[in-house]
């Protein structure tokens, strides 16, 4: 009987240990799916300040959309932790994207070889990010998974292990699946 006893009592502290590096192993997968989205944060705000100096030439007056993203830039350069700093690129990207619809006033900026190559090295870096974004929400998804299925959720409970968010561009996505206005003349 007290073999027996013993047997569960082992069988139930291994399957503990084993969800409890199981959910150590996912909360790791998470922290570098960010780390990997914080290097094409860090690559997209290095090349911020030369497609501001690209820019101001031709776009004397457009000064706010500049500000704002400089403003933007220099509060991503100061968030701290996952959660502001993907509070700080919704910003940026929301500033960016004004300058975006900003730039079709200037042809003469579009055909800018300077400016050209900067966009297209923000457009490769976006899409680095986008790929990155799907990872780290993939991680993520299944990071919540864990902490609230049974018999995990004990284990993630009693670790202090919780639901993470995930990352979301906010009005940014809501802009980006707006359905396009066109109007013909």
């Amino acid at each position: 009987m007290f073999i027996a006893l013993l047997v569960i009592v082992v069988v139930l502290v291994l399957l503990a240990v084993g969800l409890y590096n199981r959910l150590v192993r996912l909360r790791n997968n998470r922290e570098n799916a960010f780390a990997d989205i914080d290097v094409q944060l860090k690559q997209r705000l290095d090349l911020i300040p030369q497609l501001v100096e690209a820019v101001k030439a031709y776009m004397k007056h457009e000064s706010t959309v500049l500000t704002d993203i400089t403003k933007a830039r220099a509060s991503a350069i100061e968030a701290k932790g996952i959660n502001e700093k993907i509070a700080a690129d919704g910003q940026l990207s929301s500033a960016l994207q004004g300058l975006r619809v900003a730039v079709e006033a200037y042809p003469d900026l579009k055909a800018s070889q300077n400016f050209m190559q900067l966009q297209e090295e923000i457009a490769d870096i976006e899409n680095k990010l986008a790929a990155a974004r799907r990872f780290f929400n993939s991680a993520t998804k299944e990071l919540n998974v864990a902490v609230e299925t049974f018999p995990s959720n004990l284990i993630a409970g009693m670790f202090g292990f919780r639901r993470e968010t995930m990352y979301d561009l906010g009005e940014t996505r809501a802009r980006a699946e707006e359905t396009p206005h066109l109007n013909f003349p």
